[in-house]
């Protein structure tokens, strides 16, 4: 099987011929942004919501990506070079070459456009609650950054518990997120998550799915949820770009009372139907 082919600082280059500088920001001190999203028929689903959150993430640490129809164009050569219809593409902005430490070089950024299949998820997941907390507080907080050791420990965690997604609370107790996804609970058919002061990254899905509740007659909120709200919730479920809407089946062991529930079912249909409908919604 050849090897997969990218996108790297301008150029179409195989996974087994590229080559990122050793000093590059983003391999030494995680200094670096990232999106991932869906591709259904050969179109990157959301691409103006990603791309924007990308630009604002990399402001966030004083970085510039690249303007979107380069990253656009770019994103259709690798498809195209991998064959790629039915998939997830990721891009990653970093530092690019800078000294040893936290100082950051004088050079361009890193650039990089990379495909590959769609991950296969179960149609419900269990999730642990760790016991490292997220700083609501901290520098990064709110953006998609390649700083990702926390997630990686806490992913490990879960799993060693046979759970499938570990989720953080912040420093004053309250629910946060997932490693890679959002987390909804519904109590009493009102669909409730984290609000942005919570700490959490507000994904994409996250949004659309905020805004198909509000046009379909699904009462939510963005409220502060203590870590009791997810064990005792009716029905509860995690949303990302890859996963769309899974349902949670357990948290810390304890089974819910749905999975999926009848809201996380009318809410994961009606995604569907939006991205038959509408790739750039």
């Amino acid at each position: 099987m050849s090897a997969p082919v990218l996108w790297l600082d301008g150029q179409l280059v195989s996974a087994d011929e590229a080559r990122v500088s050793p000093f590059d920001h983003g391999l030494l001190v995680g200094d670096g942004v990232f999106e991932t999203m869906r591709v259904y028929d050969g179109v990157p689903f959301a691409w103006t919501r990603h791309h924007q959150r990308l630009v604002r993430s990399a402001a966030g640490l004083g970085l510039r990506a690249p303007e979107s129809q380069e990253l656009r164009t770019a994103v259709d050569e690798v498809l195209a070079a991998n064959g790629l219809t039915d998939g997830r593409i990721r891009l990653t902005v970093t530092g690019g070459p800078s000294p040893l430490g936290s100082e950051r070089g004088g050079g361009p950024p890193t650039v990089i456009v990379a495909g590959a299949p769609a991950t296969v998820w179960p149609t419900t997941v269990d999730v642990v609650i760790v016991p490292w907390s997220r700083n609501e507080h901290g520098a990064v907080a709110g953006l998609k950054t390649t700083s990702y050791a926390e997630n990686v420990r806490a992913l490990a965690y879960a799993r060693e518990r046979d759970a499938g997604e570990a989720i953080f609370l912040n420093t004053r107790g309250e629910l946060c997120e997932a490693t890679g996804s959002n987390v909804f609970v519904i109590r009493d058919g009102v669909l409730l998550t984290p609000p942005a002061d919570a700490g959490c990254l507000l994904g994409v899905t996250r949004a659309l799915v905020l805004e198909l509740s509000a046009d379909h007659g699904v009462p939510a909120e963005e409220a502060a949820l203590g870590p009791a709200a997810l064990g005792d919730a009716d029905e509860a479920f995690l949303t990302s770009s890859t996963r769309e809407v899974q349902p949670i089946g357990r948290v810390d062991g304890r089974e819910l009372p749905a999975a999926p529930g009848p809201t996380s079912d009318k809410l994961g249909r009606l995604l569907t139907e939006l991205i038959a409908r509408h790739p750039d919604p």
